[in-house]
């Protein structure tokens, strides 16, 4: 059974607009506050998977940095990011209350219409919310990553879900009640 305890905790802290406080296990105000957690949770996840824990600590890392990469300056309230995990049950939550999927990708392709065309893109294209870097391959290297390792990832953003598990993405789908930034439920 997933502890579905962190899941409702990270969802409610998206979906409301004033967002409940968190604790502090599970707050990372700043990168470096989340990279020593990743660090403690890697030492953790080696006992559990051995060398496949690096490739999970490599998608959660990935994801945890895109949040303060892409909302640095620009948050709308809350900085920073929820991260929490099970290592029993091979769960890694990870969510944020920033700009969201759409409003990033915008910035570089302004004609995307909706979330859910908003994810799509996010996950399959070489495009950077950071214009005029030239980046753009995080998300990509972690759907090579999930495919890899045989994780499954559920990402929202927005009124869109998107689910990677088998070795593909399922279609998008609307979802209410709007996340406020990003959600991502990894279970490795």
């Amino acid at each position: 059974m997933i502890n579905t305890d962190i899941i409702q905790v990270a969802r409610q802290w998206v979906i409301t607009a004033n967002p409940p406080l968190i604790s502090d296990n599970w707050y990372c105000a700043s990168r470096d506050v989340f990279h020593a957690r990743l660090e403690t949770f890697l030492v953790h996840l080696q006992k559990k998977l051995g060398d496949n824990a690096y490739l999970a600590i490599a998608i959660a890392g990935e994801i945890g940095n895109n949040s303060f990469d892409h909302n640095l300056g620009n948050w709308p309230d809350v900085p920073g990011i929820f991260f929490a995990y099970d290592i029993d049950k091979k769960l890694v939550v990870l969510a944020d209350r920033g700009l969201g999927i759409k409003k990033t990708i915008s910035r570089v392709k302004p004609e995307i219409k909706n979330d859910q065309e908003a994810l799509t893109t996010a996950f399959t294209e070489i495009l950077s919310g950071r214009s005029p870097e030239r980046r753009g391959n995080g998300l990509k290297f972690v759907v090579k990553a999930l495919a890899e390792c045989g994780s499954t990832l559920t990402f929202a953003s927005g009124d869109a879900e998107i689910v990677y598990t088998s070795g593909q993405f399922s279609s998008t789908k609307k979802i209410e009640p709007k996340v406020n930034g990003c959600l991502a439920i990894l279970i490795i």
